[in-house]
């Protein structure tokens, strides 16, 4: 289905980014993996999976809180190909604090993470897609976008952002043959919903599931898979949730 392209995935260490990695893998894309930090386990992991699915994984290291570090990474980025066709803006932070007890320098972390980094990126990325007229770019964003739930103002408002950066891009890029949609999970079983939300609220959310459970992350990376190949090839300007039905 990704056969001969390839793609950059932020936030590639863990989680749904960890995920569409080995999806795109098992699909036939070769990948630039994006993360914060190098580590020998991330290595290993990667090179597993290439020897296994046949691919190439490149992993470049930068953290997306950090502006240098981001120009530094675009640096290292354009010299590895000149073809990229994919890109998942999959990293971010998550967040569950009142907006009168949040300070809003962390108002300006969580959007530097959730939303400038990725545009930051995309502005310099995206000139490779229009040079070569395709691509495909894909924004995680989150149905807390919508749903707008207490202690989410800053989380909720960076995915919203993200959401509206999707649909004006798809616009700007269509023309270009580059095609721009975003999606938005819902309650998702990984690392980061055991650590920063209670079991009381994931229970509570639960019950609000129309499949009363949360998603898997195979669930979301197949329908980035999706958006990713050319079975989407008239899809543009849109938000998927997959939310189980919330």
């Amino acid at each position: 289905m990704l056969k001969n392209k390839l793609a950059l995935i932020t936030g590639a260490n863990r989680g749904i980014g960890l995920s569409i990695l080995k999806k795109f893998s098992e699909n036939g894309a070769d990948i630039i993996a994006c993360a914060r930090s190098k580590n020998d386990e991330f290595e290993k992991l990667i090179f597993d999976i290439s020897q296994k699915y046949k691919n190439k994984i490149t992993p470049v290291y930068f953290d997306l809180s950090r502006e240098k570090e981001i120009k530094d990474g675009i640096e290292k980025i354009n010299t590895i190909s000149d073809k990229i066709e994919i890109i998942v803006n999959n990293a971010g932070v998550n967040q569950v604090s009142l907006f009168q007890m949040t300070p809003i320098e962390k108002m300006k972390e969580i959007f530097d993470i959730n939303f400038f980094s990725h545009l930051q990126l995309t502005q310099k990325l995206m000139k490779i897609m229009i040079k070569n007229k395709k691509g495909s770019i894909i924004n995680i964003s989150s149905n807390a976008a919508v749903e707008c739930d207490v202690g989410r103002s800053g989380y909720a408002a960076s995915k919203a952002a993200l959401i509206a950066f999707t649909k004006v891009l798809s616009k700007e890029l269509g023309s270009f043959n580059i095609r721009v949609n975003a999606v938005a999970p819902g309650l998702t079983n990984t690392s980061m919903m055991g650590k920063d939300i209670s079991k009381k609220i994931i229970d509570e959310a639960i019950k609000k599931v129309a499949l009363k459970r949360p998603a898997e992350p195979e669930e979301i990376s197949d329908v980035v898979a999706f958006l990713a190949s050319d079975l989407s090839s008239y899809v543009t300007g849109e938000v998927i949730f997959v939310t189980g039905g919330y």
